[in-house]
């Protein structure tokens, strides 16, 4: 990570990184919990891969420095059952922090939590919240994308998609993880899933199962990628 986003006194994310104007929220909680004083410097990002050095002044924030593009990250896309209670926020939270790109809820015929369409509509608008949280807090400068609830055929039938299952294979490492219900899937479900694989052999909440899976993926992906590479040359 670049040491002036790490050692920012915050970051956050602005819609024009050319005029960067924090958000009411965003400016409240710099100002007045923060308290931020003139000239302590402030990361701002476009949540697409640039962001900005700023510096705090008047009560609100100057460039200083020069746009920097990086590039995107490992991509590492969890769908999962939707857990009960705060354990959806706190999900969300955590794989945002560890660099999920892309985290999809999705209906299992076992999901215990259902929503209608209007509370999808006002939890989805929460958890957005959450992910532009999480992820000023941990310097990310690309935001994942979050969708759903959508229905488990949708996500099962996309290539690449690996569900995981105690009877899968081990040590299979795929971008596209899919994390069912604490009730376990449907034989038909897990008929339809391209792939199977296992996270070992104890059963796992679908929160912790969804984040020791895209742990797994943003750490071992790179190195199978730059071991394969090796073995190329």
């Amino acid at each position: 990570m670049n040491p002036v986003l790490r050692s920012s006194a915050a970051h956050l994310f602005v819609s024009s990184l050319e005029a960067p104007e924090p958000e009411p929220a965003d400016g409240h909680h710099l100002f007045r919990v923060l308290r931020l004083r003139d000239g302590e410097v402030v990361t701002v990002s476009d949540g697409a891969g640039r962001w900005l050095p700023t510096v705090v002044k008047g009560g609100g924030l100057d460039a200083a420095g020069d746009i920097t593009a990086e590039d995107a990250p490992v991509p590492c896309e969890v769908v999962t059952a939707i857990p009960k209670g705060d354990r959806l926020e706190w999900m969300v939270q955590k794989l945002t922090e560890v660099g999920a790109t892309r985290i999809v809820l999705a209906n299992f015929a076992r999901s215990v939590v259902r929503w209608d369409a209007t509370r999808a509509a006002r939890q989805i608008e929460r958890l957005h919240r959450v992910v532009r949280e999480a992820a000023s807090q941990s310097r990310r400068v690309w935001l994942p994308a979050l969708e759903g609830p959508l229905p488990v055929t949708d996500v099962l039938a996309t290539a690449g998609s690996v569900l995981l299952d105690p009877a899968g294979a081990a040590g299979v490492i795929a971008h596209r993880v899919v994390v069912g219900p604490e009730g376990g899937c449907t034989a038909e479900e897990v008929a339809m899933a391209p792939a199977t694989a296992t996270l070992g052999q104890t059963i796992l909440r679908v929160e912790t199962a969804a984040i020791v899976a895209a742990s797994r993926v943003v750490v071992e992906a790179p190195l199978a990628a730059a071991n394969s590479s090796q073995r190329v040359k």
